[in-house]
């Protein structure tokens, strides 16, 4: 794989269209897709429409074909505005493939395990500069189902209409596309297996990185508690000096129509799907740098060099460490007596509190 000299038979991500009609987040996966050439699999989910040009919306993946092998998403670009997220997959991305080239430890493992990466699942609002869809939605808060207490005004979701943020769309219409390609994504291609993770990469929420899972809709705990207990301990052992907050997101606050609740509520009984939220905390670089309220990015990205840098670099031993927890699965999911264990420290650990 050489990323100055793709190959040919690429050629259908090659034109790149007028500087107005695209966005650099875009036209760098495309690159990535150009460059990978077949050790990528690409599929187009969907086409989203704004008032100017069109995008498709695409996922790739690489590794194991055995439809019951473990397999790890990973999904950004949800907030338009959001756009460290699918930076830092795409940086993930980039430097897997550049391994592929001398990676013999790389190729073992995506023997037997799926990596998916969907990472601009808005691309009209990246390209329009705004969190919601083209339409007005906020995407992660589009799915049907409505908190059973409380929510933020407005912030937890809202139906008075677009012109307000955090819109949730009409009650009663069908998802927009962009959501609904991303549940056939997590459907198909992760919920469908014995054991698969998922994770989101987000910003704009608190001074420190969360890691969020189920529920965002209520205070009850999600089924696969001991599973979400035992990946946080690993994650710990691992990597002991990390800085995640690692919680269920109604923790925080409570939400209308999140998209990860709805995705695992349909996932199979008798499967093992665990998608995770990495909130970037923006804060920090707020306050390290105060001029970046009065820019929109600013308010949910890094914006000096360094720490874009920084940022990239800090978490992309995340998403390795999923990678290998999905390869080596069998090994540590919770079984029997273990897991009746895990269930009572998890649920005293993540034991539901009330909020304001």
């Amino acid at each position: 794989m050489d990323f100055l000299h793709p190959p040919a038979d690429a050629y259908r991500f090659a034109h790149t269209p007028d500087a107005g009609a695209t966005f650099a987040e875009h036209e760098d996966f495309k690159t990535i897709l150009l460059a990978a050439g077949k050790q990528l699999e690409v599929q187009t989910m969907a086409e989203v429409h704004t008032a100017g040009p069109s995008f498709p919306l695409f996922t790739a993946s690489i590794g194991s074909r055995d439809p019951r092998a473990p397999a790890v998403g990973f999904f950004g670009g949800i907030h338009g505005l959001e756009r460290i997220g699918t930076q830092l997959i795409l940086a993930y991305m980039r430097a897997l493939l550049f391994r592929l080239q001398w990676d013999e430890l790389l190729h073992q493992q995506l023997q037997k395990v799926r990596l998916l990466f969907m990472p601009i699942v808005n691309p009209g609002g990246m390209w329009a500069h705004k969190r919601a869809n083209p339409r007005g939605v906020d995407l992660m808060r589009n799915a049907p189902q409505r908190a059973d207490s409380g929510v933020p005004f407005l912030a937890g979701g809202q139906t008075f209409g677009p012109l307000l943020p955090w819109y949730c769309g009409r009650p009663g219409a069908p998802m927009e596309t962009e959501s609904a390609a991303l549940l056939q994504v997590v459907q198909e291609q992760l919920a469908s297996r014995p054991f698969s993770l998922a994770l989101d990469c987000h910003s704009g929420y608190g001074f420190t990185d969360s890691l969020w899972f189920p529920y965002a809709k209520t205070r009850r705990l999600m089924a696969h508690l001991p599973e979400m207990f035992a990946l946080k301990a690993m994650l710990e052992q691992s990597y002991p000096h990390h800085d995640y907050s690692f919680e269920p997101q109604s923790n925080q606050y409570l939400l209308h129509g999140d998209l990860w609740d709805h995705a695992y509520d349909k996932a199979p009984a008798s499967h093992v799907f665990l998608p995770m939220t990495l909130e970037l905390g923006s804060w920090l670089w707020i306050r390290k740098n105060p001029r970046q309220l009065f820019s929109r990015h600013g308010i949910f990205n890094p914006i000096k060099a360094h720490r874009i840098k920084r940022v990239l670099r800090r978490h992309a031993d995340l998403l390795d460490f999923l990678t290998r927890a999905a390869f080596a699965a069998p090994g540590w999911l919770p079984q029997g007596e273990q897991r009746i264990q895990l269930t009572q420290m998890a649920t005293a650990h993540w034991r539901p509190r009330r909020l304001p």
